[in-house]
């Protein structure tokens, strides 16, 4: 199925092997929209717009969405600690770690996945069942009783802080971390075939997540990733809830002015070439000055995934794959063909 509504895309150079979808939208205007590939291979159902896809670590901004109503609300500040916000110990911590330096991967904790040491996610559960794995303290064990990784105030990306964060969401709202986003996040939002699905109960219409193997055989990612998602990953869209998730947020439906703006600042910086980040996204400047794109993305085996909103030109993009790579080709793609690349 291929929709194009704007002749900047007629050539797009998309590859044969890519799957999944992708959305480019310019305010309510659909500019380009693209299903290839199966949503499930040995049925060869074919992707849909109503295919959803896992997104891994894209719904970071999820959470950090969570925090800042919380903030609003008065139940939560940026400034707790995790003493004040969890009733569980972690001995190892420093007490002075807060609510601000876990949104922005400055905390220093232990994580359960360290990025910077490890790069196969299934590792973690070669010994560990993933289908253990259903909520968010399920994965304390994984990283409570470790020592800190570094001094807080430096930015290292972390997983186990986006978890901690979940349960301040928990703690400060008496709703599990899902129910919460659900009600207060994708609702709102108008995303309203989103959610958080256990991969042992998953609804109509929903991508199976594929890992190819070298020799040209394949398997699902079923026992590669946890069974149910939580607040540093795992959730399922579709890529036009996903551009309602950016429309809401923009349009200050899900927090109020001055908590967006919050938001989207460069609270820190991640390396020299122009890498920022706010709470639970990525922030690109031009020249250290403009704001390039705000974006979010996430991969785990079996998933890839970009989202991300332009200012200049008021452009949305959006891109799902239900493969371990392929998302970050394609929105390359979009961004030379949009006129949006840096």
């Amino acid at each position: 199925m291929n929709k194009l509504l704007d002749d900047h895309f007629a050539d797009l150079p998309i590859k044969p092997d890519f799957s999944g979808s992708a959305l480019v939208m310019r305010q309510d205007d659909i500019l380009f929209e693209r299903q290839q590939g199966y949503a499930n291979r040995a049925e060869q159902i074919e992707h849909q717009t109503s295919t959803r896809f896992g997104i891994a670590s894209g719904c970071k901004l999820f959470t950090a969405i969570a925090i800042c109503q919380l903030v609003e609300q008065g139940k939560v500040a940026f400034t707790s600690t995790l003493s004040e916000c969890l009733p569980i110990d972690f001995p190892t911590f420093d007490p002075s770690v807060t609510v601000e330096q876990l949104l922005t991967h400055t905390s220093g904790i232990p994580d359960y996945f360290d990025e910077s040491v490890m790069d196969d996610f299934e590792d973690l559960w070669r010994t560990r069942p993933m289908y253990h794995i259903r909520q968010l303290r399920d994965f304390l064990p994984m990283f409570q009783h470790e020592p800190m990784r570094q001094e807080s105030g430096v930015f290292q990306y972390n997983n186990a802080g986006y978890i901690l964060l979940g349960l301040i969401v928990e703690q400060a709202s008496g709703l599990t971390f899902s129910d919460y986003i659900e009600r207060f996040v994708f609702k709102p939002a108008g995303m309203t075939a989103s959610g958080y699905f256990s991969l042992d109960a998953l609804p109509a219409n929903t991508a199976l997540g594929y890992i190819d193997n070298a020799d040209g055989s394949w398997r699902t990612n079923h026992y590669s990733i946890p069974v149910k998602g939580g607040a540093d990953g795992g959730a399922f869209v579709t890529a036009r809830d996903m551009a309602n998730l950016w429309s809401a947020l923009l349009g200050h439906r899900l927090l109020g002015e001055e908590m967006t703006s919050r938001l989207f600042t460069p609270h820190i910086k991640v390396n020299d070439k122009g890498t920022h980040y706010g709470y639970g996204l990525w922030i690109q400047l031009e020249s250290n000055r403009h704001v390039f794109k705000y974006h979010v993305m996430g991969y785990d085996p079996g998933v890839s995934f970009h989202s991300a909103y332009y200012p200049a030109t008021e452009t949305i993009s959006v891109v799902c794959s239900n493969e371990s790579d392929g998302a970050f080709d394609m929105m390359k793609a979009i961004e030379m063909k949009a006129g949006v690349s840096s």
